[in-house]
């Protein structure tokens, strides 16, 4: 199986360019530019989930480069990530009905997003070797054939989050042993100059496509910690302060003229926290669960204002039951029989505002919520949602709870039948229900 850590055009460039910077502003010799790493980046599958018809759904459009993808050291083509975007789509679900689509491309630089969005709002197929040459992304030709559907995403979505830069620098790391440290300084400011060039018209062209999308664009974190040496260590976090500062710039730029767009300061929030938050101690630059779960707090503070967990995710429950936003807390705990969950019925029906009845002679409980009917038998092998029967393997049951017999329902089942959303994060344990 085909690993993304046996190219060297594939590393992400996130240590390459603090080292890199770090030797242009004096704090190390060049002899620690070899020191950098030597992985790939990879992504897992796109999310190519269809936006709800029928009820308003939230789109997410994640844009960038392996960090987007969530690639972590060890992922092959078909590892599923589960990275920043994956979390902030969980953190929507808080907020209503959600999806995600993910366009984080392995190796890819400012002036290779640029192109991508040309071709993009174009609206024109390219090959891999247009929007950036080389790119050791497997799923490069494919995606890239598909500007259009691509396009309908980014003008639909109502997110667009970017992380984006830490590879302009790896070609200039590269090379780097070939100059003088004057040399250095002056490709250094170079680059950094052309990130920011790049960056304005790519922002440019996403708030010309979607001029209503809240655009999240990430600064840059640097991974070395102070084991390192202070000395060092004081640089690269300059270095990391250099592209905060011009991320922050070009989003005053842009809000000042109307644009919507926020700044993730993520390099602050990795601050003192490199060997937990990185793999750098594996010499790969990516963050670890505990640092995807942290770019993924910032992106939903600068959204929502808030980053939620749940009581299961928290270890305070076996599974938690989020319905409109709100966690279910009752003393009537779901119980999960064949991995399925089933939920006590009156909680779920006062919970979203529906009516429940129970006919002790048929045993069956029936659930009414706006203008929808759904009958469940208990023990039975079927349904019936709006006079059609549906099949089911997961019969309800009545459950002694304390001193009281509930009637316990397949909640997947119910919810569905009567039209709602339900989504399940096993990494949570979480199941979200939105109407």
């Amino acid at each position: 199986m085909k690993s993304y850590t046996d190219s060297k055009k594939g590393r992400h460039g996130l240590l390459a360019a603090a080292l890199a910077a770090a030797v242009l502003l004096g704090g190390c010799g060049t002899s620690a530019l070899a020191a950098a790493p030597v992985d790939g980046a990879g992504e897992g599958p796109m999310l190519r989930q269809a936006v709800s018809e029928a009820k308003q759904q939230r789109l997410i459009v994640a844009l960038g480069d392996s960090i987007t993808a969530g690639y972590e050291p060890g992922m092959t083509e078909d590892s599923e990530p589960y990275g920043y975007v994956e979390r902030l789509r969980e953190q929507a679900l808080y907020h209503g009905r959600a999806e995600a689509v993910n366009y984080g491309i392995l190796g890819l630089t400012t002036s290779g997003l640029l192109n991508y969005l040309t071709a993009i709002q174009k609206g024109q197929a390219v090959s891999a070797d247009q929007i950036q040459q080389g790119l050791p992304d497997p799923r490069a030709s494919a995606l890239f054939s598909n500007i259009a559907e691509t396009k309908a995403w980014v003008e639909q979505a109502d997110i667009i989050t970017i992380t984006i830069g830490g590879n302009d620098i790896l070609a200039l790391m590269d090379k780097a042993g070939d100059m003088t440290e004057a040399e250095l300084k002056a490709e250094a400011a170079a680059v950094l100059a052309e990130y920011g060039a790049n960056m304005e018209q790519a922002v440019t062209l996403l708030a010309e496509m979607n001029p209503r999308a809240q655009i999240i664009l990430a600064d840059q974190y640097q991974p070395v910690p102070k084991l390192a040496g202070a000395a060092l260590y004081r640089e690269l976090q300059k270095v990391a302060g250099t592209f905060t500062t011009q991320v922050d710039e070009l989003v005053a730029r842009f809000t000042a003229a109307g644009i919507n767009i926020k700044a993730a300061h993520v390099a602050k929030a990795f601050a003192g926290k490199e060997l937990f938050l990185t793999h750098i101690y594996k010499e790969d630059v990516h963050p670890t669960q505990a640092g995807y779960e942290t770019i993924a707090k910032v992106m939903a503070e600068s959204i929502w204002g808030e980053y939620r967990k749940s009581s299961s995710q928290t270890g305070k429950r076996e599974i938690s039951i989020v319905i409109k936003g709100q966690e279910l807390l009752t003393p009537y705990p779901p119980v999960v029989n064949n991995g399925q969950t089933f939920v006590a019925l009156k909680d779920i029906t006062d919970a979203i505002g529906g009516q429940s009845r129970w006919n002790a002679k048929t045993r069956t409980a029936t659930v009414t919520y706006e203008g929808r009917t759904v009958g469940i038998p208990i023990g039975a092998k079927e349904i019936v949602a709006n006079g059609s029967r549906v099949a089911t393997a997961s019969p309800a049951f009545l459950h002694q709870a304390g001193s009281e017999q509930k009637v316990y329902v397949p909640l997947a089942v119910l919810v569905s039948g009567i039209g709602l959303d339900i989504q399940y994060s096993a990494k949570l344990k979480t199941v979200f229900i939105n109407l």
